[in-house]
């Protein structure tokens, strides 16, 4: 059975902090930029912590790839702004995956002796910055040198997408999601119709939390009939998916968590009241290519690595009463949930998810941490899940957290073995010939007009091809009816009929 604070270990990881902060300032002068946004969250981190020594025992500040202005090391300049001096700056380049990966591996340094305290965390300023670049103002944001490196780099070791991919259009998130869902639609055999009104009820039930979530982006209701109909608020982007179905990058958002060891938080003098303690961690990616995937209505190494930290942690999926999985489409909720065995008649955030509570580009995962680590606070002794998810549902971590002490050391699985194990497809990048629709995915203009669709193929030898197409009457069936399994015809050029 788990034990109490004072048998612990004191090389033990633990959460004692999370900061949030958001702006919503629509004087362009008077915004902060997003590395000081960052260090304002990582105040309300050490208020949040009771310690006011805090900051100034970091040794680590990892900051997730910020997109809305190029920084070089961002956490170097988070630390100038908050008079620190810690020993190492980490930086990322894209994935959502990273900031419960990071959490996984400050878990791991502490806990062998390596690091004491880690703070990680992102801002994004993207709202500033549409603003800004709409109006032909300048924005007077920090410039660091091409000189300037943080001490250490993460970054991905391949690019996200494979050259056959981009040579269709095979590349933007609304649309590769959309794919994925309409593949997942086909494979639960769903009419289009009922296909919509569950996702209608799903992204309903995110509202409802993200009302509740004092730092959600958008705390207004919206209903399922607002979500699922196209009106001049809510466009349709890449059908089934209105606008409001999408992540919602236009926000001005920043999070952080600090982890420490339990010795670390004692010395520091912060109330065992504020810990949550990680008790295990995965990470894995599916086969890196969305062409090369066997089915795009599944991802397979969400179960294994999800099931590995839950084996981890001594628990089942029943035992979790708290969950966020990661919700920048709803294709990512719903086959995420299906390959852990949740079900989704059950909360699955936070947050609010991505579309309600904000999808900060790569930093998502920072506020579900946090948002987690309150809930248990306010839960003591319940158990929660965060999962994250990187690319094209391509990178995976898990975190399993509880205001209870761990009952072993915590522990970390990377099951990518298993997942590389698994069957795959080749891609064709040139075709000419007949192939069988496997999915489609229809986008649309920005007065909700059907404009051109990507269609997903497969050849009679299993191989996977990528098609396009903008007919009229091919987009409209696309809409309209079920066409997994049709026939069809991809000429040299990449161009779709159906046959």
């Amino acid at each position: 059975m788990p034990h109490g604070p004072a048998a612990l270990d004191p090389r033990t990881p633990v959460v004692v902090a999370v900061g949030q902060t958001e702006q919503r300032t629509t004087d362009l002068t008077a915004a902060l930029e997003p590395t000081a946004l960052l260090a304002e969250a990582a105040r309300a981190a050490q208020a949040d912590s009771g310690s006011e020594r805090l900051l100034a025992a970091l040794d680590t500040v990892a900051v997730i790839h910020i997109l809305s202005h190029r920084y070089p090391d961002p956490g170097a300049l988070v630390a100038a702004e908050l008079g620190i001096a810690p020993a190492r700056t980490i930086a990322t380049d894209d994935g959502g995956n990273y900031p419960q990966s990071l959490l996984n591996r400050a878990c791991a340094e502490i806990q062998a002796g390596t690091s004491d305290a880690w703070l990680l965390g992102g801002a994004e300023g993207c709202r500033t910055r549409q603003a800004a670049r709409a109006q032909g103002t300048w924005l007077d944001w920090t410039s660091q040198g091409d000189d300037v490196v943080p001490t250490e780099e993460v970054t991905n070791h391949l690019p996200l997408s494979h050259d056959g991919e981009w040579a269709r259009g095979v590349v933007l998130p609304a649309s590769i999601y959309a794919l994925f869902e309409n593949a997942y639609r086909a494979e639960q055999g769903w009419t289009i119709d009922d296909h919509r009104d569950r996702l209608a009820r799903l992204y309903a039930g995110f509202s409802e939390v993200a009302v509740g979530n004092p730092h959600a982006w958008i705390r207004e209701p919206w209903t399922a009939e607002e979500i699922r109909d196209p009106s001049p608020r809510n466009r349709m982007v890449g059908f089934p998916y209105t606008k409001v179905m999408n992540a919602n990058n236009a926000v001005e958002q920043a999070a952080c968590v600090v982890v420490t060891s339990v010795g670390t938080a004692r010395d520091l003098g912060i109330p065992a009241d504020r810990w949550v303690f990680p008790w295990s961690g995965s990470d894995a990616h599916e086969h890196w290519f969305v062409s090369h995937r066997a089915s795009l209505g599944r991802a397979p190494a969400i179960g294994i690595a999800g099931r590995a930290a839950l084996d981890l942690a001594g628990i089942g999926i029943d035992d979790l009463a708290h969950i966020d999985v990661y919700s920048c489409f709803p294709s990512a909720v719903q086959i995420a949930a299906r390959e852990i065995g949740l079900g989704t008649d059950r909360p699955l955030t936070v947050t609010g998810g991505l579309s309600f509570g904000g999808g900060p580009w790569n930093n998502y995962v920072s506020h579900s941490i946090a948002a987690m680590v309150d809930r248990l606070r306010g839960d003591t002794g319940s158990i929660g899940l965060v999962t994250a998810n990187g690319g094209y549902l391509t990178k995976h971590a898990f975190g399993v957290y509880s205001t209870t002490p761990p009952s072993a050391p915590w522990r970390h699985a990377r099951p990518q073995d298993q997942v590389d194990a698994l069957p795959r497809r080749d891609l064709c990048e040139v075709v000419d010939g007949e192939v069988a629709v496997e999915a489609t995915v229809v986008m649309h203009d920005r007065d909700s007009q059907p404009e051109a669709a990507i269609v997903a193929a497969l050849l009679p030898d299993g191989r996977r091809a990528w098609g396009n197409t903008a007919d009229p009457d091919a987009l409209q069936r696309m809409i309209t009816e079920e066409t997994s399994g049709a026939s069809g015809r991809i000429d040299a050029e990449g161009a779709f009929t159906f046959t």
